[in-house]
């Protein structure tokens, strides 16, 4: 079944989370649901647990109790159908500095059927241009975000999970994220974010406050 833009229809749901580090609880008896159209940011002091509950989330951390559904089934009956519904980007640009934002991206997307002419509409996009084969390692740090980020331009994932994206942008680059972001949500996708940047601007944004929780547990 699709929604009224046409995407099809999905749900990620947790159903009490709890995790713990070096004996510290992170978050426990946490619920949360992601459908179509949301916009969901994870926020808190540094070492509250957004990017642990991220990667949870992304299927790639399992060191936690509770219990985590894609589409009504366990995220793990068939994670391999579910990481392709998924893009995940981590806190790192994560891309190769030896190699260009053309041969990065080509790697990036790789999983993928894109062609060459849409990696290079892609960089275009995140102002690029002209950098294309350049080796990375002469970019700026906002530029080799920006090569990570033109994943967006690509991905035929309904589902972002993004780890502080907003890191080393200037401010073209933080409005472009933002429109992107609005342009995903806005078509029925949906996107998980940690940021310290602010978002109110965005309609469909529901804020988790990992640190908020964790002073009502404590209390």
């Amino acid at each position: 079944m699709a929604d009224a833009s046409g995407s099809a229809r999905f749900h990620l749901e947790a159903r009490q989370l709890f995790c713990e580090r070096d004996d510290r609880v992170l978050f426990e008896a946490l619920d949360l649901e992601v459908r179509n159209g949301d916009l969901l940011q994870l926020a808190g002091p540094n070492g509250a647990g957004k990017t642990t509950l991220l990667r949870l989330l992304a299927g790639l951390n399992r060191d936690y109790d509770g219990e985590v559904f894609w589409n009504g089934n366990d995220l793990y009956d068939d994670f391999t159908a579910y990481a392709s519904q998924r893009l995940y980007q981590g806190h790192l640009a994560a891309v190769k500095k030896a190699l260009t934002p053309l041969e990065n991206l080509r790697w990036l997307v790789s999983s993928w059927n894109v062609s060459d002419d849409a990696l290079w509409t892609a960089l275009d996009e995140v102002h690029l241009a002209g950098f294309e084969e350049t080796p990375c390692q002469q970019l700026s740090a906002g530029q080799q975000r920006r090569v990570a980020l033109a994943r967006l331009c690509i991905a035929p994932t309904p589902l972002w999970i993004l780890d502080e994206p907003f890191t080393a942008l200037d401010k073209s680059g933080v409005a472009w994220l933002e429109r992107r972001i609005q342009q995903k949500v806005d078509a029925g996708g949906a996107v998980i974010i940690t940021s310290h940047h602010a978002l109110e601007g965005i309609a469909q944004l529901k804020r988790l406050d990992l640190g908020r929780l964790a002073m009502e547990r404590r209390s």
